[in-house]
């Protein structure tokens, strides 16, 4: 039988709200974006789960052999148990959408579940993603709404990755928003701005 659980925390929302699904960054845990996400969308049933891998006793949501290097087995592992994961949960409490925010790690794995399973969320934001291959043709994300945010300096996301990840949602038919600051690997007020519109 496929494993579909996680460590997580949940809130239930209004009946009928959106499923607002936080996945943290490398080292983070199901507490990292959670009270945020209930600030965003009061409203919203919150979904976070902790990745189920450890590397080096941080939990990530699927292995990597080096920085940026991802072990594509195992991503697409992770991405097959959070797909899974999170349509039961919707299925489950009746959300009439389902949301995403992902950090770094999160964020990576939030974009790999767009790609592969683009009937899953209607509205995403990947904060500082890192995508460093050719992803496939997804048609079934027209129409979703996805945030891309990044700064300029960030040492692990170079800036032609972030576009080309930007450029191939937008090629699929996405609405695609990239918001940009002058940091690095950090995350800064106009991405909470650019999420607050977007999970509006």
């Amino acid at each position: 039988m496929t494993d579909t659980t996680y460590k997580h925390l949940m809130k239930e929302g209004v009946q009928g709200a959106p499923l607002l699904v936080t996945l943290h960054g490398t080292g983070g845990d199901e507490t990292q974006f959670f009270a945020f996400a209930t600030q965003l969308r009061p409203d919203a049933t919150i979904l976070s789960p902790r990745g189920d891998v450890s590397e080096h006793g941080a939990s990530r949501f699927f292995r990597r052999t080096g920085e940026g290097v991802y072990d594509m087995t195992d991503l697409a592992r992770g991405t097959q148990k959070l797909a899974n994961f999170v349509r039961e949960k919707a299925q489950a409490t009746g959300a009439s959408e389902v949301f995403g925010l992902g950090f770094s790690n999160g964020a990576n794995i939030l974009a790999n579940v767009l790609i592969e399973f683009p009937d899953l969320f209607d509205r995403a934001a990947l904060m500082h993603p890192l995508i460093p291959f050719q992803p496939k043709p997804a048609p079934g994300l027209a129409g979703r709404r996805v945030l891309v945010t990044a700064g300029e300096r960030d040492p692990i996301c170079p800036t032609s990755l972030t576009l080309a990840l930007a450029e191939y949602f937008r090629a699929q038919g996405a609405t695609t928003e990239l918001s940009w600051h002058n940091g690095g690997h950090d995350i800064r007020e106009n991405e909470i701005e650019a999420m607050r519109t977007l999970f509006a």
